[in-house]
Parts: C-alpha cells; sequence; structure tokens
C-alpha cells in the first residue's frame, strides 16, 4: 500500500468504529488504488457482523469488481453475490433470499441493488463507486434499505475543493494523492489528423508486441446518432488495416452484448476497441497500452483525464494520444498543452475550473 492509502484506511476505519454514520467522499486519482481501500472498509464491517454492497453505475464495472474481489478475497470466508439487471426468474429468487438471510456478506451491483425487492439482513457499509453517474437520491436510496449504514462514495474524477464543499458539505473527504508503487507515468502526445497515416503505422509496430489500444470516437454535437456513425466509420477503416482484429463499442448496445465484447477484448486476439466515451467508466485492462483519443478539442478536461486513466493500469509504459484538427482554438489549445504537462488529476480538475471561471466566486 502507498502511505496515502495507508492514512485513508485509518480515516475510514475510525469512522467506522465511531458512533456516528460515515459519509465520506474519497477522491483519487484513476488507478490510484480506491477500490483497495474501499476492500479494507468492507472486511471490517463484514467481520464486525454485518453485510456491505458495492454499487457501480453499468453491469460491465460490477462484473469487473466482482472478478476482481472474488480473486482478492479467495482465502477468506466472505461470501460474494453479484446482482444486476441481467438477474431474472429464479436465479434473481435465489439471489434476493441469500441477501435478505444475510448469507451473502458482499453484495456487489448495479442500482439493481436499490430496486424495492432487495432487502438486506444487516446492511453496514455501502461503496459508491462512480459517484458522478449516480444522482443524489439514488445515494441515499440505501439508508432507507438499513439503519443509516455508512456511506463511502469512490471518485476518480477530482473535484476541485471549492466545488467539493458546495456539492458535498455534508461529507468528510479523503484523499488518495499517490500511484501504486511500479506505476509509470502515462505519456501524453498531441498529434494534427494530417499525420493519420504515420500514427498508424506506429501503432502497428507497438500491437506487434502483443499490447492492446484504444480508439475513442469523437463527441459529435451530443447527437448519439452520429458518434455512433463516426464510430462506425472508424471501425471500419481500421479494420481494413488490422485484418479484422478490430471490435467497436457503443453506448446503443445492450449490456449483455457489451459485456461480451469487452471479454472479447481482453481474453482473445483483438488488438484494438473502437468506441464512443462509453469506456470513460472504470474499464481495467492491464495489456492495452495505448489510447487514441480523435478529435481531442471536442472534449472537456474532466472528460480526458478520465478517458487516459483507461490506459497505464499495468507496470508498461503507456500513451496517450490526442489526434486533432490543424487549426484549434486558443481554449481547446490550453486543455491539450494542460493535458501533456501533468497526470496529476487534481491539477487538472483545478485548471478545468479556472478556465470555466469558479461559480463561487
Amino acid at each position: 500500500l502507498t502511505n496515502s492509502q495507508k492514512i485513508v484506511i485509518d480515516e475510514i476505519s475510525q469512522d467506522l468504529n465511531s458512533e456516528n454514520q460515515m459519509i465520506r467522499l474519497l477522491q483519487g486519482d484513476v488507478g490510484s488504488g480506491k477500490t483497495v481501500v474501499a476492500l479494507s472498509a468492507i472486511i471490517q464491517t463484514i467481520y464486525s457482523g454485518y453485510q456491505a454492497a458495492i454499487m457501480v453505475p453499468t453491469s460491465i464495472l460490477a462484473n469487473q469488481h466482482y472478478n476482481n474481489i472474488i480473486n482478492l478475497l479467495k482465502n477468506t470466508n466472505i461470501s460474494i453475490c453479484i446482482l444486476t439487471s441481467k438477474d431474472k426468474g429464479k436465479s434473481r429468487i435465489d439471489k434476493l433470499k441469500d441477501i435478505s438471510t444475510g448469507k451473502s456478506n458482499l453484495v456487489i451491483g448495479t442500482h439493481s441493488l436499490i430496486q424495492d425487492d432487495v432487502s438486506f439482513d444487516s446492511i453496514g457499509t455501502v461503496v459508491i463507486d462512480e459517484q458522478h453517474r449516480f444522482g443524489v437520491l439514488q445515494r441515499l436510496a440505501f439508508s432507507n434499505k438499513g439503519k443509516k449504514p455508512n456511506i463511502l462514495v469512490l471518485s476518480a474524477t477530482p473535484i476541485p475543493r471549492t466545488l467539493a464543499l458546495a456539492a458535498y458539505g455534508n461529507m468528510d473527504e479523503s484523499r488518495i494523492t499517490e500511484k501504486p508503487i511500479g506505476r509509470l507515468p502515462i505519456t501524453t502526445t498531441s498529434l494534427t489528423l494530417s499525420k493519420e497515416k504515420k500514427l498508424i503505422e506506429r501503432l502497428k509496430i507497438k500491437l506487434n508486441k502483443n499490447e492492446k489500444a484504444y480508439w475513442v470516437c469523437p463527441l459529435i454535437e451530443e447527437s448519439e446518432e452520429l458518434d455512433l456513425k463516426a464510430a462506425i466509420e472508424r471501425f471500419n477503416n481500421l479494420n481494413k488495416i488490422f485484418k479484422s482484429k478490430v471490435l467497436l463499442l457503443h453506448g446503443q448496445l445492450k449490456e449483455k452484448e457489451k459485456e461480451e465484447i469487452m471479454k472479447k477484448f481482453q481474453n482473445e486476439d483483438f488488438k484494438i476497441l473502437v468506441s464512443t466515451t462509453v469506456i470513460e467508466v472504470g474499464i481495467d485492462i492491464k495489456e492495452a497500452t495505448t489510447i487514441i483519443i480523435e478529435h481531442a478539442e471536442r472534449f472537456g478536461l474532466a472528460q480526458l483525464h478520465q478517458l487516459r486513466g483507461r490506459v497505464g493500469r499495468g507496470n508498461f509504459q503507456s500513451t496517450c494520444i490526442l489526434l486533432h484538427k490543424d487549426e484549434i482554438g486558443e481554449n481547446a489549445k490550453k486543455r491539450l498543452q494542460t493535458m501533456k504537462k501533468t497526470n496529476n488529476g487534481f491539477e487538472i480538475a483545478e485548471k478545468d475550473l479556472e478556465s470555466k471561471g469558479d461559480p463561487l466566486e
């Protein structure tokens, strides 16, 4: 553990041992080790005789947490269950019974966890991951499911202090400010779209070394239809070059299809995942070492930083390439400069606020 993680684990542990309900926001950059910290709170809760839950925004993320945590807790007697909208009929009834009788100590799931038919035997701590995807009411829904469980909210999209106070004034705040030992900083470069051919040649060399890449397609005037069209065009173009080693992921696919594509990308010999911004949240594939963000000038700083965090998850050198058109405005130039200059999410959040003007001033 990093020193930063140890300090935060202590803060949370003190909260759990106190008489009061914990409501704590844990901010930490992408890949800083928030899940392990949350897990320490979960273990403390379960070994004190209570249940714990982790709520995440998508079933891809729920499955990812489930597989990672089962592996981390395999030498314990903790019983883990996953509940998503995919669970229907008998499978759902059986899982609901295990949750309501306390047979399942840890329940991982999507907002399925706050549906009316889910009742816990003794819910002690709830971890809410990628909190910016949930509304306040969804975060509070657990208070109706138990005797005010402890709530630990995780965020990888750092929020400037002034805004954190305004949005989460009733929460204590912890920050993980270091990265795990051995993680190399991601190299960020920018490139004009006119140099795309050169980029593809460089990419071929990287992918021959058994590495994988994400290619994120541009945001087009908030229109999912047009976003999808751009992604399909890019997919067809790359698929010809890379001989059917390319997959396509977008928001209009069903959750089950998204999961299958992610599994293929992770476990089979596919080299590139072309995607709209649906990969922004939480995807963790160690072999993915390159992310190309097309028309990076259209993205905000926070989103560029979130997307960049999809690589650099293992111990290999990773690269983020910001592809942009030849002529871009001053603000876009500044955003790309900031991305190249720093990997620190807290610094990026402050810069993002500067560029928009502080709403509290």
